[in-house]
């Protein structure tokens, strides 16, 4: 059975086992338990983390101490606080686990080394900053355009096992509404 992040890797570009690899030879493994922090704010972020197993969150916390989630990050997913992770300024996010947690995590440092060393690598970042800006943007345009009910279902339809795996007032938090305000849309 093929390595889960080469199945990952191999979505985009081919790579043969020696180059598998050495490519392999870049990432640290790492277990986190739930509730343990893997960024908070005020971080200087030098690493990518690439879920093998478990949930998190990418989230703020407003003036008024209230919880904004950014993003949630499944099996298969790259999660960062891309900001501090490039441009290596102070993390305005905090990440941290809703389950214990397998990860393999790519330093800033050996990321550019290997796509410098390895241009299919490149290549595969490219397209992965691509889907993910495409995601973004969704995102953003559902906020905008769309009411707390129809992103609710489109979150829904999109990841349903997240509905399984987080508890609604993080969806709710995903949302930017109130817990009760979830519940009305549940029923």
């Amino acid at each position: 059975m093929k390595h889960p992040l080469r199945q990952h890797i191999e979505e985009i570009i081919t790579l043969t086992d020696e180059e598998f690899d050495f490519v392999l030879s870049h990432f640290t493994p790492t277990i986190k338990k739930k509730h343990q922090y893997i960024v908070q704010e005020g971080d200087y972020v030098d690493k990518e983390y690439w879920i093998i197993k478990g949930c998190l969150k990418s989230y703020f916390v407003d003036d008024q101490g209230k919880e904004h989630i950014l993003q949630f990050g499944m099996e298969n997913w790259w999660i960062t606080d891309y900001e501090s992770f490039v441009k290596r300024v102070k993390s305005k996010t905090y990440i941290d686990c809703i389950e214990d947690s397998e990860l393999l995590y790519i330093t800033y440092e050996n990321r550019e080394k290997l796509t410098a060393e390895m241009h299919k690598m490149e290549r595969f970042w490219a397209k992965k900053s691509k889907m993910g800006r495409i995601a973004l943007q969704n995102r953003v345009l559902a906020l905008l355009k769309s009411s707390t009910k129809e992103q609710y279902e489109m979150l829904l339809e999109q990841y349903p096992a997240l509905f399984q795996r987080v508890p609604k007032k993080m969806i709710a938090a995903y949302l930017g509404v109130s817990r009760e305000t979830l519940s009305r849309l549940d029923s």
